[in-house]
């Protein structure tokens, strides 16, 4: 009746045949203590008669309760394992009055068998019930006082320490469930942060590589030499989103502000956008803000590309103090027919980027014409002070 993997457990039916073993050898210790009424049977002086009703009685109790320890535990059988229980104390009761005190034993059996099958709100009053049930019957049957110090430690302790285990077994059956639930939790997670990390990355890359494309392709029967600059820009751009997929799906891809905005440039630039962007990125960023943002300019990026049919691009990334403490803003604002008409995977993904370092995201028209994507992420959380 353990509560490792493979083993008996209190309170279950074995499922395999090696639970089966394990159960039946602890089952099998435990009624060595029955020795006292088979030797009472043997040399007890007892008649014919009064040995056979007692050899089927013991039968019986010992019957009874292994199919009570070898139940299959469900809430719904409560009152059948009452009943049950019931029966143990009954038989308990009427072999010890009859065939003398070595029967008495017989109610720690009943206790244990208690403690072991019922619920724990249940059993405790079970168990110290069978108890008293002992005392009682010791006080009728001749000499039973002499065996009661004996047996009611046993019949408490053994009733109580089936109780105990049985919890420990369901406490250790219940955090076996939570790690499953955790590991599952972790295994989304990851799916989630991978499925992020591609759109993020072969969105970007794959716009850049249309737009290119179709440059090489009207450049082709006028300008053949730049059509080939463009093809191996072309050949630049997809090498580097194989690389970035590696990373991602390994894990170690990590977004830069330098990196996007050199990478913003050139796309906005194949697209024919007038790009206005910083200088140089606000330094001392933390990782995690550093890269929350960086893959928030590379969405914002994508979504004039693909969407917005713009002739200007403003790129805006600076420190700000305010009541709340200093906080970095990105700003990312188009002149084009407006951005994306719904929050699809790529704004979802930024918005639970953003809340995972403390910030907001929000995205909308800036008027009849233009459309703007604003990050935010609040500095005082990581540490730092205001700065530009």
């Amino acid at each position: 009746m353990t509560g490792a993997k493979g083993g008996a457990r209190i309170g279950l039916r074995p499922g395999n045949r090696r639970e089966k073993i394990v159960k039946s050898l602890w089952i099998g210790v435990w009624l060595f203590y029955l020795s006292a009424p088979v030797t009472d049977l043997v040399r007890g002086g007892h008649g014919l008669g009064a040995r056979l009703l007692g050899g089927l009685g013991l039968a019986a109790f010992v019957a009874w309760y292994l199919v009570l320890v070898f139940r299959t535990a469900r809430q719904t059988e409560v009152r059948r394992v009452l009943l049950s229980v019931a029966v143990l104390s009954a038989q308990a009761t009427i072999l010890s009055l009859t065939l003398g005190r070595e029967w008495l034993v017989l109610f720690v059996y009943v206790a244990i068998a208690s403690g072991a099958a019922l619920p724990g709100e249940i059993s405790r009053f079970t168990v110290p019930g069978a108890t008293a049930l002992l005392a009682l019957t010791a006080f009728a049957v001749p000499g039973g006082d002499a065996y009661l110090a004996g047996l009611l430690i046993p019949a408490l302790m053994g009733g109580f320490a089936m109780v105990g285990i049985r919890a420990m077994i369901r406490t250790t059956m219940e955090l076996r469930e939570a790690r499953a639930t955790v590991a599952q939790l972790a295994a989304n997670e990851e799916r989630l942060r991978m499925a992020r990390d591609l759109h993020d990355l072969l969105g970007h890359s794959l716009s850049l590589i249309t737009l290119k494309s179709e440059l090489a392709g009207r450049m082709l029967p006028g300008s053949p030499e730049q059509a080939a600059r463009q093809v191996a820009d072309i050949e630049q751009v997809s090498r580097q989103a194989l690389v970035d997929v590696r990373e991602a799906v390994s894990g170690y891809r990590r977004a830069t502000l330098p990196g996007e905005l050199a990478g913003a440039r050139t796309a906005l630039t194949a697209a024919g956008v007038r790009a206005d962007l910083p200088a140089e990125p606000v330094e001392d960023l933390p990782e995690d803000v550093e890269s929350a943002l960086a893959w928030s300019l590379r969405e914002a990026v994508t979504n004039v590309v693909r969407h917005s049919g713009a002739q200007r691009c403003t790129v805006r990334l600076e420190t700000l103090q305010t009541l709340a403490g200093p906080v970095v803003e990105l700003s990312v604002t188009d002149d084009g027919a407006g951005g994306p008409s719904a929050a699809g995977n790529g704004l979802t993904g930024l918005t639970e980027r953003l809340e995972a370092v403390g910030g907001t995201l929000s995205a909308g028209q800036t008027g009849k014409k233009g459309f703007r994507l604003l990050a935010r992420v609040p500095l005082g959380r990581h540490g730092l002070g205001s700065g530009s």
